[in-house]
């Protein structure tokens, strides 16, 4: 019996949509323009400059960094052991 009452339901709200649809309501076609050309000097705009002159940086703390690699005067060891494993 619910699903009876169920369906009935849904076809009484659908064909009230449909009559809504067909009653008058005209399809709306929307046109925008193709082209559209801005004169910017014809546009005038007022006000203060409100930037300074010049512009002014803070100098940036540089941290610096500890080498943690060895320095090295020589790297003749490595490179004949890099030689010896390309064959």
């Amino acid at each position: 019996m619910k699903l009876i009452l169920c369906v009935f339901l849904f076809l009484c709200t659908l064909a009230q949509a449909e009559d809504g649809k067909k009653a008058g309501e005209k399809k709306v076609i929307y046109k925008y323009k193709q082209y559209e050309k801005f004169d910017f000097d014809d546009l005038s705009v007022e006000g203060e400059d409100g930037s300074p002159g010049d512009l002014s940086i803070n100098p940036r703390y540089q941290k610096e960094f500890k080498n943690e690699l060895p320095y090295r005067k020589n790297f003749k060891q490595e490179m004949l052991k890099s030689l010896d494993t390309v064959k």
